[in-house]
């Protein structure tokens, strides 16, 4: 008989040569469940799609509750779907008034693509300006915008007129100028191993688009729905964005993603031409279900309240000759060991102890720390203690 491991090596596109080949059964909260019993405390939640912890019942109740009702209907923006109004409403209150219009995708990637657009559009303008060391998917025109040319290279031509500039570098916001259509940041830069804005960045980024007529676009998919300690990582640095981009821990595991901006530039794809931005199942009701009842769960059962103290919790305990250094803001987290030959030993080690870490794209000398937001400080601890057995039984 034909396992499952196998199935997947012979049909399932890979990816990489080195697969995890975890061959999981069930998942619950912060843990998943091999199919042989073994326990995983996931501390990296799907990639900052499980904020709310695998299948929150009242997100599971939702998605059921929306199965019973309808699921596909028609192409997005056509009919009436209350999973969609009631979402794009849920997700305005949670924003600057300004920021009121949503339209509803499937993935990062996709949102980008529709906010790039949808700025280019607005403005009349192809200038495109991203972050080195950014990442925004992997579809040709987010690809063209991240950071990395190790990751861009072998599919080029890509998107022309798109430059980079340095993260954190006030000196590089000059060459943001009247031609520039929009910046696409991170407002917290992921994949570059939690790099977060120092010295008003953000705030001198902003004043540097008001000047120049540039939007902003803040790409919040993995510092977005609560992860950083506010649910919005912008909310922190006293700036608001021009359009908004969110996805992973927006759907409690579901697919959905979403670009938001002022209804008067989303009104810039109603016309020359018609259906200027179209999906067939962006905005899916199930989906659209299972992310207001994250919203709600988020909102309403207070996780962010913790999640400050939970990640100086981990740094506390995360102590160790090995460890060089931890960076955070909020459960998004990065500890860096001193070669990525070190930390994959103990990345490898620490899944046989029962803990999945990852690192980072851009880093890969760092732990990628972000559990779900409703980690106990139990269960930090544990994950605390076999993470650093990890390293002893790894690299000593």
């Amino acid at each position: 008989m034909v396992s499952q491991r196998q199935l997947f090596l012979q049909h399932v596109a890979q990816t990489s040569d080195f697969p995890l080949m975890i061959e999981i059964e069930k998942a619950e909260g912060v843990y998943m469940y091999g199919s042989e019993g073994q326990r995983y405390l996931d501390l990296i939640s799907g990639i900052g799609v499980s904020n709310v912890g695998h299948r929150h019942p009242r997100v599971v109740r939702a998605i059921q509750d929306q199965l019973d009702k309808y699921m596909h209907l028609m192409v997005y923006g056509e009919f009436v779907q209350g999973p969609q109004a009631q979402l794009a409403q849920a997700l305005s209150q949670t924003l600057p008034a300004r920021l009121n219009n949503t339209y509803f995708l499937n993935s990062g990637s996709e949102a980008v693509e529709g906010a790039l657009k949808l700025a280019k559009r607005h403005t009349g303008r192809t200038e495109l300006i991203s972050c080195y060391n950014a990442y925004h998917g992997s579809t040709q025109g987010s690809l063209s915008m991240n950071g990395s040319e190790s990751f861009k290279n072998a599919f080029r031509p890509l998107l022309p007129d798109v430059r980079h500039i340095r993260y954190n570098a006030l000196e590089d916001l000059q060459h943001i100028t009247e031609r520039t259509a929009a910046v696409l940041i991170e407002t917290v830069q992921g994949e570059a191993g939690v790099r977060v804005p120092q010295n008003e960045y953000l705030r001198h980024l902003r004043e540097r688009c008001n000047q120049t007529g540039t939007l902003l676009i803040l790409d919040e998919i993995q510092c977005g729905f609560g992860r950083t300690g506010t649910f919005w990582a912008f909310e922190q640095f006293g700036i608001e964005p021009d359009i908004l981009v969110c996805a992973k821990g927006m759907g409690g595991g579901m697919p959905i993603s979403a670009f938001i901006a002022p209804q008067e530039i989303m009104e810039a794809f109603k016309t020359n031409p018609i259906l200027g931005h179209c999906t067939t199942f962006g905005g899916h009701p199930v989906s659209c279900a299972a992310s207001l009842a994250t919203i709600r769960v988020v909102l309403e059962e207070q996780l962010t309240t913790g999640v400050q103290q939970k990640a100086e919790l981990f740094k506390s305990l995360l102590v160790h000759p090995r460890i060089k250094e931890v960076r955070n803001c909020g459960l998004l987290m990065a500890a860096e060991f001193e070669s990525f030959e070190v930390l994959k030993a103990v990345i490898d080690q620490a899944i046989l102890n029962g803990v999945l870490t990852d690192w980072f794209l851009f880093c890969d000398n760092s732990m990628r720390i972000a559990p779900p937001l409703t980690i106990t400080e139990d269960q930090i601890k544990d994950a605390c203690t076999l993470i650093l057995q990890s390293v002893q039984e790894a690299v000593g």
